[in-house]
């Protein structure tokens, strides 16, 4: 069941054609009274959102089917007179059929076209699904039934999917990468290995996706971190972005726009991430390596008759053992795959583990150092604080000594000079002493001699000495003096 949502500011212009020259002939009286004799051709320009339901298959069932049908990809070499004759008589139950044009894809174009009535519907996409629009080319026509379509001019609800469905891309070749429950497409022609031809002619130049599958020689790198290993690329925008063994940026992508399908670029397997499954297409036989064609009757009541298919042939229960084989095989190479990459991720975070280890250990002996050699160095400071304060006190205490020793020095020459004058004051005191002595020892003489008065009236004359020392020349001063 899919719906589309058309951002366009444009309006529906008429398209002029030259399938009026062309005469169809029905092949039935019934079919001719149902013809649309007028039908209406035109062409718009906008970008288109493709959605689909996410719980339902996508492929055609009774309640999925309508009367609006929508071609994926129309080659632009290919005019609209050139598709008009590539529909044929089906053109003759068109009611309205719409070219749909996209500036930035010059390599292709859509159309959606409403019949008149569903059986009209039914008929074309029996007959044009999977048919080349030319032979010798690549290009092959993919129908989708759509029961709805919307034309907005605001960007954010285009690109908004409705609730309960998810966006898938418009490129033809990532639409057949896709399984058939998701894409609706029975079957394709091709895998769209490296170089093949019809990824090179359909989208080389649109495509971003398709791009980065062909030149596998360019270094990718993730759009927000730059890491080249485990990259996944968006089917609807191509955003290039890192895996979950990485940053996980593809799917932060996902969260934020809502883009499920995400391409791994190196087995080319394809990851929903709403499904949480893959749901790239399994179409390789394990007998020679080619593309299975799964192609089977198109007709919704069983069995037409008319084609070359049937259940009574074979052919069926072979592409079915072949198809269970490729799913088997496929699904053992991704389990090894994903047990690798397992097995590699819990290395590197072993790997991881034991270098956090290492450098947690390393900062604890780097802490534990530097702490140790800044409480040494704090000591040191303040060791180197007190030798400071001991040398200023030395100093102090040596200037102190200085001046108490000349203070000393002074008192001891103070404390000789007053002990030399007191001796000299001793020797003086003994003179005058002595000299009263000798004075009273002669009073008292001449007392009792004769003749004191005569005496006592004579003259003292000095007597000189021939060498006298300054003290006794001091003391004879003295005496003299007292004696005047």
């Amino acid at each position: 069941m899919f719906i589309l949502r058309v951002h366009s500011v444009d309006t529906n212009h008429p398209l002029t054609t030259e399938h009026t020259t062309f005469t169809t002939i029905s092949s039935s009286a019934s079919s001719a009274a149902a013809a649309n004799p007028n039908p209406t051709y035109l062409e718009r320009r906008g970008i288109l959102h493709l959605y689909r339901n996410a719980s339902q298959s996508s492929l055609p069932n009774p309640s999925s089917r309508s009367t609006s049908l929508f071609v994926a990809a129309v080659p632009n070499y290919f005019s609209a007179d050139d598709f008009v004759r590539f529909c044929g008589h089906h053109t003759d139950h068109v009611r309205q059929l719409l070219l749909l044009r996209n500036d930035a894809l010059e390599d292709r174009y859509s159309v959606l076209i409403q019949f008149i009535n569903q059986s009209s519907a039914d008929a074309f996409y029996s007959s044009c699904n999977g048919k080349r629009f030319s032979p010798p080319e690549a290009e092959v026509c993919h129908v989708l039934f759509v029961i709805s379509v919307d034309y907005t001019e605001s960007e954010e609800i285009a690109s908004t999917p409705p609730e309960g469905f998810t966006e898938l891309p418009t490129c033809p070749i990532c639409l057949e990468r896709l399984d058939p429950d998701t894409s609706g497409i029975m079957s394709t022609h091709c895998d769209h290995s490296f170089q093949c031809s019809c990824t090179s002619k359909w989208t080389y130049l649109s495509c971003q996706v398709c791009r980065l599958c062909q030149q596998q020689d360019e270094m990718a790198a993730c759009s927000v971190c730059g890491t080249s290993e485990n990259l996944w690329v968006c089917l609807i925008c191509g955003f290039i972005a890192c895996g979950r063994y990485k940053e996980r940026h593809a799917i932060r992508h996902w969260k934020d726009t809502q883009h499920c399908y995400s391409l791994d670029l190196v087995t080319q397997q394809i990851w929903d991430y709403v499904g949480d499954n893959y749901v790239h297409r399994l179409n390789q036989s394990k007998l020679d390596g080619k593309s299975v064609d799964s192609s089977r009757c198109m007709s919704f009541e069983g069995d037409c008759g008319a084609c070359e298919y049937s259940d009574d042939s074979g052919i069926s229960g072979a592409l079915f053992s072949s198809k269970v084989e490729a799913i088997a095989d496929e699904y053992n190479r991704l389990l090894a795959t994903q047990l690798e990459a397992q097995r590699q991720h819990y290395e590197a975070l072993i790997i991881e583990a034991k270098s956090k280890r290492e450098s947690s250990i390393l900062e604890a002996v780097e802490k534990t150092v530097t702490s140790t050699m800044q409480e040494l160095q704090n000591e040191l400071e303040k060791c180197e604080q007190e030798k400071n304060s001991v040398a200023d006190i030395n100093r102090g205490l040596i200037k102190n000594q200085e001046v108490w020793r000349k203070k000393i020095k002074e008192i001891e020459e103070r404390e000789a000079s007053s002990l030399l004058s007191r001796d000299e004051r001793i020797l003086d005191l003994e003179e005058q002493i002595r000299d009263l002595t000798v004075y009273i020892e002669a009073q008292k003489t001449l007392k009792n001699m004769t003749g004191a008065d005569e005496i006592r009236e004579g003259t003292l004359l000095p007597v000189s000495s021939k060498q006298s020392s300054p003290a006794s020349a001091k003391r004879n001063f003295k005496s003299g003096r007292r004696r005047t």
